[in-house]
């Protein structure tokens, strides 16, 4: 009944609660309400040390810039395995035991980097530490689409507004420890990203376990058999995503939809540095630009798109978007510092901009284009665009792009437009598939 009401109020255009009341009374109620917050603290931690760790490598433990760029890119490949490997566990082994166990060793992990100077030591804590990461943040996801249902868009939406308040408010912190600049404010920086990481456990051990074994969202036509848990380490039946050759097309389309991410963290500031005459002290501007438009802009966003369909769409907007932010940068070495100023910052709210067309598109479409059955499996594969984004986006933008000038520019952001138009027609394709597929196994089971 509750839920037949919230969908009516959506059909009637009644006006959608704030972010204060969504959060206070979130999709999927008391447990998605402790994740949440789970969530932020986790992220809040993730901040701290995302802020001081290039510093703590280099001052502290005294690596030389090529073991950093080392240290930081094979810690960036192991996190790629995190979200398949969650993914295929989450198909076998409750959900919340795996994501507390994943704090857990995260946990367990950055404070060896207390003691850890040996370079090769290092290399595996900090890739430990970033498998981690990638596949908490997929069995996160799995949690809450569970408990969320069909209102998963509106979960993603207040999580991403929660965890980027909180990442702030770490990096914020962060900046107080680096103030100081000893030995000990870096060690104390450490123990708070790993509290971080022992409070999110403790908040996931007071939520229920979804129902729904290997299954996203546990609908409420579900089968008895569907619905009835498995014992710990039995498979479900199900297909493969690593042998469905259209799901995996999706996932490769997917990674350049994922370019927001590096072209806000690198790309606009590298290039103000070295290509324009705008002043250095605005590169704290962009990420407050992001973070602030984040937080008040994705419920509304969110909110805009209503199923898978309109996801498809928002890809296509994602393309055009990026393309603009692209345009904007080619164009900023061409005026002086007051024109380059004004085109970098349109640039990093257009690029805001696609990331939040990006959050409302990318999840919707790989929980819909997969196979109810085998759900989890195919999401952590999904979970893997992004990781690969991560590792492969500043080498694009910093060896190609930027190497090519405006033209460089220009070329990412047609390409990246292109490629968004051909996801969002596999995708409306896939869904059609699917849709006939469902359609039909009820006639063939009722002749």
């Amino acid at each position: 009944m509750r839920r037949g009401r919230e969908m009516g109020k959506m059909r009637t255009g009644e006006r959608e609660p704030g972010l204060l009341t969504q959060l206070r009374r979130p999709p999927g109620g008391r447990d998605a309400r402790i994740m949440l917050l789970a969530q932020a603290l986790d992220r809040a931690g993730t901040g701290v040390w995302s802020a001081a760790c290039v510093l703590y490598f280099t001052f502290v433990v005294g690596l030389d810039a090529g073991q950093l760029g080392l240290l930081l890119g094979a810690s960036g490949v192991a996190g790629i395995a995190g979200s398949p490997l969650a993914g295929h566990l989450a198909d076998r082994f409750p959900v919340r035991s795996l994501l507390i166990g994943t704090h857990l060793l995260r946990l367990a992990a950055l404070c060896l980097l207390l003691v850890v100077t040996d370079f090769a030591l290092l290399l595996a804590v900090v890739a430990v530490t970033h498998l981690g990461d990638r596949a908490a943040k997929t069995l996160e996801m799995l949690f809450a689409t569970r408990v969320a249902g069909d209102r998963r868009a509106t979960y993603q939406a207040l999580s991403r507004s929660s965890a980027n308040a909180g990442y702030a408010l770490g990096a914020g912190l962060a900046a107080i420890g680096l103030a100081v600049g000893t030995r000990g404010a870096y060690q104390v920086l450490i123990l708070a990203d790993a509290l971080s990481f022992l409070a999110a456990a403790a908040l996931v051990w007071r939520t229920r376990e979804p129902r729904g074994r290997g299954r996203v969202t546990a609908s409420a036509s579900a089968s008895a058999s569907d619905e009835a848990p498995k014992a710990p380490g039995t498979a479900p039946a199900g297909p493969s995503p690593w042998r469905d050759r259209g799901y995996l097309r999706f996932v490769l389309l997917d990674i350049p939809m994922n370019l927001d991410d590096s072209i806000l963290a690198i790309g606009i500031p590298l290039w103000l540095v070295n290509h324009t005459t705008a002043p250095h002290e605005l590169v704290p501007a962009f990420l407050v630009i992001n973070t602030v438009l984040v937080v008040v802009l994705q419920l509304r966003v969110s909110a805009k798109v209503r199923g898978p369909r309109q996801a498809a769409g928002a890809v296509a907007l994602y393309g055009l978007t990026t393309l603009l932010c692209c345009a904007l940068l080619a164009a900023a070495t061409g005026g002086g510092a007051w024109a380059a100023s004004a085109a970098l910052l349109a640039a990093a709210v257009l690029v805001t901009a696609a990331e939040l067309m990006r959050s409302v598109s990318s999840w919707e479409l790989a929980v819909c284009l997969a196979p109810r059955e085998a759900r989890a499996s195919y999401l952590g594969v999904a979970g893997m665009a992004q990781s690969v984004q991560k590792s492969a986006g500043p080498l694009l933008l910093t060896g190609v792009v930027m190497a090519a000038g405006p033209a460089g520019w220009l070329a990412l952001g047609a390409g990246v437009a292109g490629l968004s138009l051909v996801q969002r027609r596999c995708s409306l394709r896939r869904l059609d598939r699917l849709a006939a597929a469902e359609s039909a196994a009820p006639a063939t089971a009722a002749a």
